[in-house]
């Protein structure tokens, strides 16, 4: 039971990671937090939808496509709801996030509707015994493998590429990258673009690990991905990585014994974790730690 629950939690808890991390990443560039994230998550699921019917079985070219159409949506959130307030108040942009979150939301239900859509069959999905002590299907090995390669593909970007580098001057002094000739609205357009592939990612991973798609799965899960990255330390890279995981586990387990009261335990995690160590599991500016 203990051991069927850890691996439960750690699929889980890496989906969280790959959408938290879309929290951090914007977090620490523009200090804000995009409210809007969860529901491009929830477009994520829809678009990869639309593309396992169109393309069938490719799983992976599925997944490509739907990063990278998931990433120009964010981007396109960027250049309508914050890019003209960038040098507003903080509370305007926050209150534009919002808006847009509503917007998103909204035009699923006028799109799509409110069914709930089942993934197509596009993987064999087998069942694999470990021992006696638990059972792991093919669909939680791929969820889990993919989301692991997808978190250790940005800790590379992050710290071994031109725009990466960039990334992490801005988000420790966005005044003196500019100075240095950093462009601010390259590092955010690329900032939008990888927080929003992985979001959308994590969509179509969900989608295909519970064969369910629908408009309003947005609000829950940008919800608790909104938890681990403050679990793990909201701004922190590898804390939002953590936080998901801990997250997934601790909601797992609790979900086993007392099944009522499945989210609000994971929330009360969080709150004694910000009361005992208010800047998260990894205190420490975005990109500045490594992996």
């Amino acid at each position: 039971m203990l051991f069927q629950q850890l691996i439960n939690g750690l699929m889980l808890g890496s989906v969280y990671a790959l959408v938290a991390l879309g929290y951090t990443m914007v977090y620490g560039v523009m200090k804000f937090i995009n409210f809007a994230h969860g529901d491009v998550y929830m477009w994520g699921g829809f678009i990869g939808l639309f593309l396992a019917r169109l393309l069938g079985g490719n799983y992976f070219l599925v997944l490509i496509l739907t990063m990278i159409l998931t990433g120009i949506l964010g981007v396109l959130v960027e250049r309508i709801a914050y890019k003209p307030l960038r040098k507003s108040p903080r509370l305007v942009v926050t209150t534009s996030a919002l808006g847009m979150s509503i917007v998103l939301s909204n035009l699923a239900l006028l799109l799509i509707g409110s069914e709930t859509y089942p993934m197509p069959k596009i993987l064999a999905v087998r069942q694999i015994h470990l021992g006696s002590f638990a059972v792991i299907n093919t669909t939680q090995i791929l969820v889990l493998v993919i989301a692991v390669i997808l978190m250790f593909l940005l800790n590379w970007f992050v710290n071994h590429t031109r725009y990466g580098q960039a990334i992490r001057a801005a988000s420790e002094d966005s005044e003196t990258a500019g100075l240095m000739g950093i462009s601010m609205d390259q590092v955010l357009l690329v900032t939008f673009f990888v927080g929003s592939a992985l979001g959308g990612a994590a969509g179509l991973l969900v989608g295909t690990y519970y064969d369910a798609i629908y408009s309003t799965m947005g609000y829950a899960a940008g919800l608790k991905a909104f938890t681990a990255a403050i679990l793990g330390g909201i701004g922190s890279i590898p804390g939002a990585m953590v936080g998901g995981l801990v997250l997934g586990v601790v909601e797992n387990f609790a979900g086993a014994w007392i099944p009522n009261y499945r989210d609000g335990i994971a929330f009360i995690v969080m709150i004694l974790v910000l009361l005992f160590k208010p800047g998260g599991l990894f205190n420490a500016n975005i990109y500045q730690k490594r992996v």
